[in-house]
């Protein structure tokens, strides 16, 4: 008999798999509260939970890893950061002969929750712990950051890798980890998989892993910080190319951080931009961990969330409005218009304003030798695909991805190796990349951009909305909805997707969506395309996530998916027409029509009791 062998016998559920988890779990976990949550299960007999929460673990989505803070195996804790980061080090000693060299980035954002006693930061500094005691050395911010300052300071230190813990524009409840390699990009597969069986070999925490106080005592550890944004400010400056309008404008702007990391940076880069300081939002410019002023803190649901800003605007008569997300890696721009009402523009309607400016930008100031040829604009599959229609008219390249900034990053790094120049990539979800300094989405940079191009335009008596209209007007109407359904039962969202894949008979994908004639279907689940002489999607095949595309012979494309990182099942449409196909009404309506028939005929929310996104 072990002397200590009392502390922990734990009553029995009468599992053997639940019984080892629960009891990993009580001799592992030092923070007080998630321990005493599995407990608390534990004496209930809340066997049901308890699985839940301990018989499954965190795995790589489209953002890294993202769950709910609290106790368990698959949620976000102290046990889980610690778990994860050992596997990281177990695999970059396996990449890396140079790794206790170059070292490794801890940045963090202002998420937390009392009840796990959680927080980022808290989570940020068990992360270098691991690091510190393996004698790594670690750039630990001194305190919260923009998402996109971690894949910065990754390339300008030289690190082999670095971690930002966010959960972006995720409820107040959830909370992440994401992980950057060398390159400045988000870890792409086979990475995500490597360093999920390295996690699995150690999920004991090592002797060093709980001294959270290393960060503020070891020699190892360095705060990038002053350094980091200075360098970033600077860099800034490369896509700023009206400085002296920007000095003189008489624009007011105002702007949201949404209880996030935003206000100090946005601030740093309009004056790195020559512009004075726009105007904040007092109730949002400070962290709040609980997001109090907001029922979501996610800028792309729109005016129902940009409320106080806008109110904020037309008092101060600001004629632009820009949101960045609680990390800083994503923007929202809303315009005040001509009526007074205003316009929040989606993502693909920003993405063709900032298609053009950079392209335009590029032109007035490329070399005399300069190829069109050698420059690059890039967005997800689900975006729109008006930087194709520019690209085609202004002889330029346009390549899509898969949906997730990760790989945009990845394909970006690649195309500046092989010599060719990035102007400009963005996904729909209001990411944008203006530049290649960050080699993620960045609301910061983007916010400032925006600026400059309202400057330049109001200069020219024209607004964002109707330079946006005589784009689509030169280019081709480009009429896109995105929405989602929630629905909180995995086995539902497989039988969707399974129906559509044995449609008419096994094997065989609908041809027909109410009354519109399906012209070609890709599964990149599967790795099907209809289109290809081959059958094969040229994009890279994704098992672990559902995504279908249909092409209608209208002209309309549609793509069905899951989310990486929510209970959600996403839908995209859009109508691309010819640019002297200019009646916007009719399009619209066509594809309000077409969209309805998608919600009805494919996914069927009655039936499958999908919950309609509240408008």
């Amino acid at each position: 008999g072990d002397v200590n062998s009392n502390v922990l016998i734990a009553p029995s559920t009468g599992d053997a798999q639940l019984d080892k988890a629960v009891w990993q779990w009580l001799s592992w976990d030092k923070n007080q509260k998630t321990k005493e949550q599995i407990e608390s299960l534990l004496q209930n007999g809340k066997h049901k939970e308890l699985r839940d929460r301990l018989c499954c673990r965190l795995t790589f989505g489209t953002a890294g890893l993202r769950s709910a803070m609290g106790a368990g195996f698959c949620y976000i804790n102290d046990l889980t950061v610690i778990q994860s980061t050992q596997g990281i080090y177990k695999y970059l000693e396996r990449c890396f002969s140079d790794f206790k060299q170059r070292g490794f980035v801890v940045g963090y954002d202002t998420r937390g929750q009392v009840t796990s006693n959680c927080s980022s930061k808290k989570l940020a500094k068990l992360t270098a712990a691991v690091l510190l005691a393996k004698e790594v050395p670690v750039y630990f911010f001194s305190t919260y950051v923009p998402t996109p300052f971690v894949p910065y300071a990754v390339q300008q230190l030289n690190a082999v890798a670095g971690v930002m813990i966010t959960a972006s524009h995720n409820r107040k409840e959830d909370n992440g980890y994401k992980v950057y390699w060398e390159n400045g990009a988000q870890i792409t597969s086979p990475h995500d998989k490597e360093i999920i069986k390295c996690v699995e070999e150690c999920v004991e925490p090592w002797n060093g892993s709980w001294n959270e106080n290393l960060v503020d005592t070891s020699p190892l550890r360095q705060d990038p910080l002053k350094k980091i944004c200075d360098c970033y400010m600077e860099d800034l400056r490369k896509i700023c190319y009206y400085r002296e309008l920007n000095v003189q404008t008489t624009l007011k702007f105002v702007h949201t951080s949404f209880h996030g990391v935003g206000h100090d940076y946005v601030q740093l880069a309009f004056k790195a931009f020559g512009f004075q300081p726009p105007i904040p939002v007092p109730e949002q410019k400070d962290p709040d961990p609980d997001f109090s002023t907001v029922k979501c803190p996610n800028p792309e649901e729109g005016e129902s969330v940009l409320e106080l800003s806008l109110r904020l605007a037309e008092k101060e008569s600001a004629k632009v409005v820009v949101a960045t997300d609680p990390d800083a890696d994503r923007l929202a721009v809303a315009e005040q218009q001509e009526n007074g009402c205003w316009k929040v523009f989606t993502g693909n309607e920003l993405a063709a304003l900032f298609g053009w400016w950079m392209f335009s930008c590029w032109k007035e100031n490329c070399s005399e030798d300069a190829d069109v040829k050698n420059v690059y604009m890039l967005a997800t599959t689900v975006s729109s695909k008006i930087l194709r229609a520019i690209a085609l008219k202004e002889g330029f390249h346009f390549e899509e991805t898969l949906p997730g900034f990760k790989w945009i990053g990845s394909r970006v790094k690649n195309l500046l190796d092989n010599g060719k120049e990035v102007l400009f990539a963005f996904e729909e979800s209001i990411g944008f990349m203006c530049g290649t300094s960050v080699l993620d989405k960045d609301g910061v940079s983007a916010a400032v951009v925006i600026a400059e191009m309202a400057t330049y335009l109001d200069g020219k008596n024209l607004s964002l909305a109707q330079k946006l209209t005589e784009i689509y007007e030169t280019y081709g109407y480009h009429i896109s909805k995105t929405s989602y359904f929630l629905c909180y039962d995995p086995p539902t969202i497989k039988r969707i997707f399974e129906r559509l894949r044995n449609f008419d008979a096994p094997q065989s994908y609908p041809k027909l969506c109410g009354i519109y004639n399906i012209l070609h279907v890709r599964d990149v689940t599967t790795g099907y395309d209809s289109s290809q002489p081959n059958k094969r999607s040229v994009l890279p095949v994704s098992k672990s996530s559902q995504m279908i595309t249909f092409t209608f012979q209208n002209g309309c494309v549609a793509t069905l998916r899951t989310s990486g990182t929510e209970p959600k099942i996403k839908y995209y449409a859009e109508m691309c027409a010819l640019p002297e196909q200019s009646d916007r009404n009719v399009l619209e309506e066509e594809l309000q029509k077409l969209i309805e028939a998608l919600i009805e005929n494919f996914l069927e929310p009655h039936k499958n009791g999908l919950i309609w996104r509240s408008a």
